[in-house]
């Protein structure tokens, strides 16, 4: 097998549609135009990254009412206080987020305005109260007007539920119990400018792995304390460019490590799994995170050749 050696850009790798690639070879009239064209994974870690943002709003808000432990690209501090508003419903069961009317500068660095809502009166659990970490629990996001530096969020649906087995476990759920969520998502993002409209399906799994770990998970009477979790993704997506290319991606067993693996600027990298990225009609990029050391290296491999790579 070829290897070459080339430094990427996480999105860039994660979701890598195409990739700029040097190579030693001299090239000859036999040789295939490398795949340079980085529009499918632009638009796509656009979507990736916005919904990700927003699952995770949705697990702090209706774990404990507030948003004062989510924390973002190594951020201290939350959103700022004159960004964002959190409502809590007890009654109702919804919990609205509330960025106002007009660009608002967050701490993450983003420029947020609108709302999100989170509904969650459907949930199916006999454990009172119902928080993100108890089974049965079942919510709806909508938005309204939620705009995030400049792109447009439309979620046309988009549903996150708890499916851990209550039978299996005590009704307490002690420590040790695996907290898994099913996440779904149909959204469509304007870019800015003109620039066209991503639209972006998924259908993933969510476990949290170190449930057995009480700097984590401390059963169900207190909030799941992100910061020291490590978690599991499975699953897929698919969708349309700006431009109108479509593409898939599978993630198997993609693990990020926040409380064990930290790098410079407060970052936590996927430490194992894999992504299968294929572009349009494009061969299938098979992108490996290693087997769980703390860097941030991985490697790539497109049409038989491996490039290691450095995020």
């Amino acid at each position: 097998m070829k290897t070459k050696q080339v430094i990427l850009t996480l999105s860039t790798v994660v979701l890598a549609g195409s990739l700029m690639l040097t190579s030693c070879r001299k090239k000859t009239k036999e040789e295939e135009k490398p795949d340079d064209d980085q529009t499918e994974a632009s638009d796509h870690t656009v979507a990736e990254n916005t919904m990700n943002d927003v699952e995770g709003i949705g697990s702090q808000g209706s774990e404990n009412g507030s948003l004062s432990t989510y924390r973002m690209g190594g951020n201290e501090a939350i959103f700022t206080s004159s960004c964002t508003t959190v409502t809590s419903n007890t009654v109702s069961k919804t919990v609205t987020v509330d960025f106002g009317s007009s660009p608002c500068l967050c701490a993450d660095g983003k420029m947020r305005s609108g709302k999100l809502i989170f509904d969650y009166s459907t949930s199916t659990n006999t454990i009172m109260p119902i928080y993100y970490r108890t089974p049965g629990f079942k919510c709806s996001v909508a938005s309204q007007n939620y705009v995030v530096d400049s792109y447009t969020v439309n979620i046309i649906n988009k549903t996150l539920e708890n499916i851990t087995p209550l039978a299996s476990v005590s009704p307490s759920l002690v420590p040790g119990t695996m907290l898994t969520w099913s996440i779904s998502a149909n959204v469509n993002i304007i870019k800015p400018s003109g620039g066209g409209t991503i639209s972006w399906i998924c259908n993933r799994t969510k476990k949290l792995l170190n449930t057995a770990s009480t700097t984590c998970y401390n059963g169900q009477g207190i909030p799941i304390i992100w910061s020291q979790a490590k978690i599991q993704l499975d699953g897929t997506a698919s969708g349309t460019t700006a431009s109108g290319n479509s593409y898939t991606s599978n993630i198997i067993a993609l693990v990020r490590d926040f409380g064990g693996c930290t790098l410079l600027g407060g970052r936590h990298p996927f430490i194992s799994g894999d992504i299968q990225f294929t572009p349009g009609t494009k061969a299938t990029r098979y992108i490996n995170f290693g087997s769980g050391t703390c860097d941030n290296n991985g490697t790539i491999t497109i049409k038989g050749i491996t490039y290691a790579f450095s995020f």
